[in-house]
């Protein structure tokens, strides 16, 4: 009996093939770019789903939400895409970015690591809106742009720049800034900001440039009014001194062994006149390591406030300006995030996290938690990062009022004033706030109460100073 013929399943198959490949060439029909996607589609990061997700080159260093657009930056690169959509606007090769400006001035910072330089980026379109050739270091703030330029290592200035000005504000000089080419943002004499599991720590985007910044050069700390330019101090720390300058003061930080321990002082000296205007002893501001008592880091804070530990080993909030103590937790309770207004404490029994308005002595808000939760406080919202189940949560800073909750094992990396921006990995997402926007506090609206006549410490805008000093009126 004679076989049935025809090409089989496999003939079949192939002939389909050929036939595909045949109509994709001639530009009839192409099926792979939908099947591709559809392969390489992404799991959602988030329940309930973001807005968008988009799958970036690489893995984040930072995202900054800078006015209509998310700033991301690679270890290579840096990109920008549409906070609306997530649709990329444009890419360009760079070893270092960073984000000036606030929501309607912002701009993108880019250079190359050993090269000196830098260019001024449209965040929109990716244009230069400037380029300069020589600076070698560059900081970045919402309201200011400073960059430094040497002739030679003891020979150097430091200009200041509206984000998109096109011509500096004032130029100062200085007697050198660091050895070495140091790119973006390198480390001034300052706080160091609490870390959080799940929270980036530039999750705040650029903040306001303080009324003073510390340089420390050569051993010496150069102390730098932000509103002139004028050197104000060139101060030696002494053999148990820290120095930082916090809160428009300089902070002169003091650590001293005795009977197996470390002895704490802590003194704000006025920086035009070098006079102390305030003294604290006992409290450990965590600068020192346990051998010997030496200090190697800065102070823990934010802004305007310092933390320490107290002698009963309860945590304490104080105003850098004047040395008062803003708030001090009860036994068991453990700070997670402070700004100049609010301060967020994980309760004793670690169920809960509770919001306290710094010198008011009252809480905004509580919010169960578990405890392991990680918590850091912006602008526009205040984010709680909790496990099992794996949740991100964003709350109004002043009322408690959720604007976001959502279970995803994601981290947040950047809040804007409408949503922030979550990521896992490449992939990054939109989470859109619920509700009407939230807006930073103005200037003194829940703030930290100053002395009377002085107004309250300003928002986070607000760049009057710690006491509204800088500003007429």
């Amino acid at each position: 009996m004679a076989k049935a013929g025809g090409l089989g399943w496999r003939g079949g198959l192939l002939l389909a093939l050929v036939v595909v490949v045949v109509l994709a060439a001639t530009g009839v029909w192409n099926p792979f770019p939908g099947l591709w996607d559809w392969v390489d589609r992404s799991e959602p990061i988030s329940e309930p789903d973001v807005v968008w997700q988009q799958r970036v080159g690489g893995t984040p260093r930072s995202v900054t939400i800078a006015g209509d657009t998310v700033v991301v930056e690679q270890r290579t690169r840096v990109e920008a895409r549409s906070l609306a959509t997530g649709t990329q606007l444009w890419e360009r090769k760079a070893d270092w970015s960073a984000v000036s400006g606030g929501d309607r001035d912002a701009v993108v910072v880019v250079g190359k690591l050993l090269v000196k330089g830098y260019e001024v980026l449209d965040p929109t379109t990716g244009a230069t809106r400037r380029r300069d050739g020589d600076a070698v270091a560059v900081w970045t703030y919402r309201n200011l742009l400073l960059d430094a330029r040497c002739v030679d290592a003891t020979d150097c200035t430091i200009s200041a720049w509206e984000p998109r000005g096109t011509a500096p504000l004032w130029t100062a000089f200085v007697p050198g800034v660091r050895s070495g080419l140091l790119g973006d943002n390198p480390g001034l004499l300052g706080t160091r900001r609490l870390d959080a599991v799940r929270i980036d720590e530039e999750v705040a985007g650029p903040e306001a440039v303080p009324p003073l910044l510390g340089f420390p050069i050569d051993g010496r700390v150069h102390v730098l009014d932000t509103a002139t330019g004028r050197v104000l101090q060139n101060v030696e720390p002494g053999r148990d001194e820290r120095l930082s300058v916090v809160g428009g003061r300089l902070l002169r930080i003091t650590a001293r062994s005795q009977d197996g321990t470390c002895y704490f002082a802590i003194s704000g000296r006025d920086p035009a006149t070098g006079q102390e205007t305030w003294q604290r002893a006992g409290i450990n501001l965590r600068t020192a390591d346990n051998a010997g008592c030496v200090q190697r880091e800065d102070p823990q804070g934010a802004r305007n406030v310092l933390i320490g530990v107290a002698p009963d080993a309860r945590e304490a909030v104080l105003d850098g300006y004047d040395g008062r103590l803003l708030l001090t937790t009860a036994a068991g309770e453990r700070l997670l995030a402070v700004d100049d207004r609010y301060a967020l404490v994980r309760v004793a029994d670690k169920r809960a996290v509770v919001s306290h308005e710094l010198g008011a002595g009252r809480v905004r808000w509580s919010r169960p938690a578990g405890a392991k939760a990680g918590a850091a406080l912006t602008p526009y919202a205040a984010v709680l990062a909790d496990e099992k189940p794996s949740r991100l949560v964003a709350l109004d800073p002043r009322t408690g009022a959720e604007l976001a909750s959502l279970r995803t094992a994601a981290n947040a990396l950047a809040v804007g004033p409408r949503g922030m921006i979550i990521g896992e990995g490449r992939e990054i997402g939109y989470v859109r706030f619920g509700g009407a926007a939230v807006g930073p506090a103005p200037p003194g609206d829940g703030g930290v109460p100053g002395p009377a006549g002085t107004g309250g410490v300003p928002g986070p805008q607000d760049s009057c100073g710690p006491k509204r000093e800088l500003c007429p009126g």
